[in-house]
């Protein structure tokens, strides 16, 4: 499991376009560089101890903190200054070819660049109705942001994605991939084969605000 955890999380930063995960004593570290989330560390195989050492440590608002356990095993290590993120869950499966047929009416366009392959599926006039995308490493493939918009929802339109990015990541070698899902995407995902590993819990540094004194208007 941990070693599906680390491709997950190497094939994020190439599909997200941040810097390679840095390894630490408890896990690995990630500067997204983002207003809403400028740092990320997810947590590997470590202790309780250790994880409150980090949590104590950090001082930066908007920090993410991650791991594979479940909230009730996490919440404790965590002040009110945290909040927790939308439970998720980590999945995997063996990659096959599959059958990318697009229903009528859209059309599926898939391309690639530095290391990320992307597939859009537009309806008539070009409007954007799915997307998804990959990062692909030397030992990662990562499905990441699938999203239908919700006026094209229920037409098998993640199908589509999922099975044109699975095409894409078969072509480039890739025999396994990683995911991390939400709840509703993991119902998608297990009808697609895919498995969950474990939970995928998150926490963000909320401080609040400093004080600051008003202004008084001192004109007369």
């Amino acid at each position: 499991m941990w070693d599906a955890a680390r491709s997950w999380v190497e094939g994020w930063t190439v599909s997200r376009r941040t810097p390679k995960p840095v390894d630490m004593p408890w896990g690995l570290s990630i500067r997204v560089g983002l207003p809403a989330q400028p740092v990320r560390h997810v947590l590997l195989d470590t202790d309780a101890e250790t994880a409150r050492d980090l949590v104590g440590s950090v001082t930066e608002p908007a920090t993410w903190i991650k791991a594979f356990l479940a909230p009730d095993v996490m919440q404790p290590w965590f002040p009110p200054v945290w909040e927790p993120t939308d439970p998720g869950f980590l999945m995997a499966v063996d990659l096959r070819p599959a059958t990318v047929r697009a229903p009528d009416g859209y059309t599926a366009a898939t391309e690639t660049a530095d290391g990320v392959t992307s597939v859009r599926v537009l309806a008539a006039g070009g409007t954007l109705a799915a997307r998804g995308r990959i990062g692909l490493t030397a030992g990662a493939c990562v499905f990441d942001q699938i999203i239908t918009e919700e006026a094209h929802q229920r037409r098998g339109l993640g199908t589509l994605v999922m099975n044109a990015l699975t095409n894409a990541a078969v072509e480039h070698g890739a025999t396994t991939a990683t995911l991390g899902a939400t709840v509703q995407g993991r119902a998608l995902y297990e009808t697609l084969g895919w498995k969950t590993l474990a939970p995928l819990t998150g926490f963000v540094h909320r401080p609040p605000a400093p004080w600051t004194p008003p202004r008084h208007d001192r004109r007369v």
